[in-house]
């Protein structure tokens, strides 16, 4: 019985939430032919967060990102890299992560490792992430959670062999993330606006 007392205390302090498709950016950076590392951007992913912030090894994370939402800055490179030679986004239209475990690293930051499946195929990845704020959000007054992530993958890993003396093997992943919290967990506003947030007070205090 105290077992499961533990355990359903646990998945209380779980909360569920749902990435913010609008303010959710992955940039790359890959080599140019040795002159730039050249960057792009995917926007519009969408997926589910299970988060603990006193206790991280709980968290789960799950993400679907559209390619075609890819930006270079050029229609003609962007065709080119959504093609067969490189994303085949024809084909596998949408890249997904799903996280396996997670090792906290210090305070607010942790090692989220988890299977990508792009253009076919799933490999793991591992991504350092920082939690930069949990608290209310000052417009919508919902529970948001506000993270930035790092990580590396190797094209080749997933098919992607074309130009390879043009075109770096290594790609640098950026990720800046919020993720709003949801009605399932059932959190209600008032149980939001009650729930202390590390800047409340001193946001509080500012406006006084």
């Amino acid at each position: 019985m105290c077992l499961l007392a533990l355990a359903s205390q646990a998945d209380a302090a779980a909360r569920e939430y749902q990435l913010d498709p609008v303010h959710t950016r992955i940039a790359f950076q890959v080599d140019h032919a040795g002159f730039s590392r050249a960057i792009g951007t995917f926007s519009g992913a969408t997926g589910t967060l299970v988060f603990d912030p006193d206790d991280w090894t709980t968290a789960t994370l799950s993400v679907a990102v559209p390619l075609d939402s890819l930006d270079l800055g050029d229609a003609e490179w962007r065709e080119r890299v959504l093609d067969r030679s490189f994303l085949d986004a024809g084909a596998q239209p949408t890249a997904r992560f799903t996280s396996t475990r997670v090792e906290p690293t210090g305070e607010g930051t942790a090692r989220v490792f988890g299977e990508l499946s792009l253009r076919g195929t799933t490999r793991e990845v591992a991504l350092d992430v920082t939690l930069n704020a949990l608290k209310r959000h000052p417009l919508t007054f919902r529970r948001t959670a506000g993270f930035s992530a790092t990580g590396t993958l190797v094209r080749q890993d997933f098919g992607m062999t074309a130009w390879e003396r043009l075109v770096g093997a290594e790609v640098t992943l950026q990720i800046e993330a919020e993720a709003i919290r949801g009605r399932a967990d059932g959190a209600t506003e008032d149980e939001d606006e009650a729930t202390p947030t590390p800047d409340r007070e001193n946001d509080d205090a500012a406006q006084e």
